[in-house]
């Protein structure tokens, strides 16, 4: 008896699942996109920290911090990771016995014509019965402990999902409240040259009653005012979708909500940027696939035991007796115990398929592993481009801008002077007014690729970014200075 005992403890300590082994992905050693940004060497599972502070508004830090408490999205993300572990602490509860107790109380009444009735039995009996119970499986193959690993894999990876969700949803409010912001600017700047525009009419009509300037300036003149009118309601209608967005991803009714205008312009701090390899510590989406892969390897554990015999043990105590009355005595005590062991002789190759579907998980998860690292360098690299690009094109932008502003001037001067057609002053218009609104759109999108940027690394850091790191702000708004020149030489 106490080898058996010993042999089975030493056959409870095996498993039947594969050695796990993460997937190999080739890591570069440096970003290929880097620029000047410097690399940060941050811990694994750094908190990813309030990194939207870096645009350093208030009202955006007040927006994200309400998507935690109130974003339903947010709310499900939450719920299903508690499902998860709770499930996970059903599957572990099947390591220990279940014990369980009962009881019955019943009149019964037999048939005369029972088939071997014997003839002293009476045609009516009492069954009172209570009793307690306990089962154990053994688990001699690993079973259920590999059916735990793979639960809290799938636990752990749902986790990573929720936090996924979480900064999806704050990029989200990001890259919508930084739209606003910029439908905001653009407003400014049509709103006034509105108003340049038609000053520019009221000029250009004096001059024609005046009999110096022919019928089209005042067309044209009106042309450039009516078109500028019909661009403000289309980002008005930009500008509301925007902030009705914002309203649900903070959970409030759109038709409740509204964002006060700011012109201001934003700025976004420099975004220290990882190693390549603690890229793949921080991202939750690469955590999730990562551990899913970990279940899967579980999951062939569990597919291999059920070609083996399965050890249950299954005692039974308690009292029966036909009637209440010395119910609970030593006479009425009865008990059972003994192991059963039960095995499959034939299923038709059920277990073997249920073993190559194991396997085929297995490589599906690593492959969707190496899939979900490749998009995360891609996502930060295209991310990477775009913000030194940006930068570049802003440069271009705001020399583009000066030249107009100045085209802009020279042609009202000499159009007041009769030198030139109102044609001059009109184009000149036209050119200042795309130029200044290319300059807030690159603008936009900067701060865009900048929450893309945070996006792709997986969040930002608690921590303040490192000394040598040089500050990275976002373009000037070349566009606001245009206008307020373009204002005040009343076009």
């Amino acid at each position: 008896m106490p080898a058996i005992v010993a042999a089975v403890l030493m056959l409870g300590g095996c498993s039947l699942a594969p050695v796990y082994q993460k997937p190999v992905v080739d890591v570069p050693a440096h970003y290929k996109e880097q620029g000047p940004w410097a690399p940060a060497a941050p811990a694994d599972r750094l908190s990813r920290g309030n990194w939207w502070d870096g645009a350093h508004d208030a009202e955006l830090s007040s927006l994200e911090q309400q998507v935690d408490k109130a974003n339903p999205d947010l709310a499900a993300a939450v719920a299903r990771d508690d499902e998860a572990n709770a499930f996970l602490a059903q599957t572990r509860s099947h390591l220990y016995p279940t014990v369980g107790i009962g009881a019955t109380v019943s009149n019964n009444r037999q048939s005369d014509n029972r088939p071997l009735r014997g003839s002293g039995q009476p045609d009516e009996y009492g069954a009172d019965t209570i009793g307690m119970e306990l089962d154990y499986d053994f688990d001699l193959w690993g079973k259920i402990r590999n059916e735990v690993n793979a639960s809290r894999d799938l636990a752990q990876a749902t986790t990573d999902d929720m936090e996924s969700v979480r900064l999806s949803l704050h990029a989200k409010l990001a890259d919508a409240y930084f739209s606003l912001r910029g439908d905001d600017s653009q407003l400014r700047l049509l709103r006034d040259s509105e108003a340049a525009y038609q000053h520019a009419l009221t000029i250009a009509t004096n001059r024609y009653k005046g009999g110096i300037a022919p019928a089209e300036d005042m067309t044209r003149a009106s042309t450039s005012l009516y078109t500028v009118r019909a661009q403000i309601s289309d980002v008005e209608g930009q500008r509301a979708l925007n902030e009705h967005a914002i309203a649900s991803l903070v959970g409030v009714p759109a038709s409740d909500f509204s964002v006060s205008a700011d012109p201001s312009p934003l700025n976004f701090d420099a975004i220290p940027v990882d190693v390549p390899s603690t890229l793949l510590e921080r991202r939750p989406d690469i955590a999730a696939a990562e551990r899913r892969v970990s279940a899967a390897n579980a999951s062939i554990g569990i597919a291999r035991a059920a070609f083996f015999p399965d050890l249950t043990l299954s005692p039974i105590i308690g009292f029966q007796s036909t009637q209440t009355a010395n119910w609970l005595s030593a006479p009425n005590l009865f008990w059972a115990i003994g192991p059963a062991l039960t095995a499959t002789l034939f299923d038709a190759g059920r277990h073997e398929a249920q073993l190559d579907a194991a396997h085929a998980k297995l490589n599906e998860s690593a492959a969707q592993y190496k899939s979900t690292v490749l998009h995360a360098f891609q996502q930060v690299e295209d991310n990477l481009a775009l913000l030194g690009k940006l930068r570049d094109e802003a440069r271009s932008q705001d020399l583009a801008v000066q030249n107009a502003r100045r085209t802009l001037e020279l042609a009202l001067d000499q159009y007041q002077a009769g030198a030139v057609s109102y044609l001059d002053v009109f184009d000149a218009q036209t050119a200042a007014l795309e130029a200044a609104r290319s300059a807030i759109d690159l603008r936009t999108r900067y701060l865009h690729a900048s929450v893309g940027l945070v996006r792709a690394l997986g969040g930002g850091w608690s921590e303040a970014p490192q000394a040598d790191a040089p500050h990275q702000p976002a373009p000037q708004q070349a566009g606001s200075a245009v206008v307020a020149t373009a204002s005040n030489d009343g076009v």
